[in-house]
């Protein structure tokens, strides 16, 4: 069978819902490895067994995270040798798309991103032009890297778990001679809700929220998601560019879109138009939003979403 490798970087204590959707592809693809960087915990070496990980590959450096990714990269191709892989996946984050690019020049490998499903013969399905249109595309070249959009695929155990082997891979001395090192880190302050990137709901805010984001944030916790806002309200300073959903910010795939006071023009569109359902509430009937909305309200959004908020709060109880 053909080897697909996986690269999970830092998970904490627990695999985020993202790795554990590339373990699910990467058991379809053939026998499953992951490339690991970072403190391998008890209960993420667990999950690696449970998801089909027959090979553990450990950098031999520590000293990975001091630097920005090409470290990372470096020692990512050092894993495809070790493992013989001819597939890698990665997430679709923007470390992710980096670190895919610079190993496609190592390896002289075809790299595909924006992937939102696999075949099992490798072909990729590729959201593309803002998410208007879904493309199939698969390398010619002995090694394909892909980099997988969150909630593409619906995350899978293996029949039965598995007991990983760990094997340690030599990082090349030079892998961090050119590199850019980080100097310094600040904790980003815990807001109790899941990542924007992974969530599975995703509320966001435009210029119609005039400033005011409590509206939003209170639909998302009742929903258990995440706040997105577009360009226009983060420009404007109402909240921070963290949560900007679109072309120059991030890219978003959850299973519920709720577009709150966004007009829906083309750079909003580009980060969440991949979205499973996508609900707009605007007061301008002819906002571009609807276009791509699969239900829609035109109301004042200070009157809908409170509504809307009690509405789901009472149902659950």
């Amino acid at each position: 069978m053909t080897q697909a490798l996986v690269f999970i970087d830092n998970p904490g204590p627990a695999l985020k819902k993202s790795s554990l959707e590339l373990l699910t592809i990467a058991r379809s693809l053939g026998d499953t490895a992951v490339a690991f960087n970072g403190e391998l915990h008890d209960d993420v070496a667990a999950a690696l067994g449970a998801y089909g990980a027959t090979t553990v590959y450990r950098p031999s450096a520590a000293d990975l995270d001091d630097y920005l990714v090409a470290p990372k990269a470096a020692y990512l191709a050092a894993a495809v040798a070790a493992s013989g892989a001819g597939t890698v996946l990665l997430e679709n984050s923007a470390d992710g798309k980096e670190i895919a690019a610079r190993l496609g020049i190592k390896l002289n490998a075809g790299v595909i991103t924006d992937v939102v499903g696999v075949d099992a013969d490798g072909t990729a399905h590729k959201s593309v032009l803002a998410g208007s249109y879904n493309t199939t595309a698969k390398a010619t070249s002995a090694v394909a890297v892909l980099s997988v959009k969150p909630n593409s695929v619906d995350p899978e155990a293996a029949p039965a778990p598995v007991t990983p082997e760990t094997v340690t891979v030599e990082v090349p001395a030079d892998a961090a001679a050119n590199a850019a090192r980080i100097t310094a880190r600040s904790a980003k302050p815990a807001s109790g809700r899941p990542d924007l990137g992974e969530a599975r709901v995703v509320v966001s805010g435009g210029r119609g929220v005039d400033g005011n984001f409590g509206p939003i944030e209170e639909l998302a916790d009742a929903l258990g998601g995440a706040v997105g806002a577009s360009r226009a309200a983060t420009d404007a300073g109402w909240i921070s560019h963290d949560y900007q959903v679109g072309q120059t910010g991030k890219t978003v795939s959850p299973q519920l879109y709720v577009s709150v006071g966004i007009s829906g023009a083309i750079q909003q569109k580009a980060g969440m138009q991949t979205s499973k359902v996508i609900v707009a509430i605007n007061k301008d009937a002819e906002s571009p939003i609807f276009e791509i909305a699969d239900f829609g309200i035109i109301g004042d959004l200070f009157k809908v979403v409170p509504q809307a908020t009690e509405e789901i709060k009472k149902r659950k109880g």
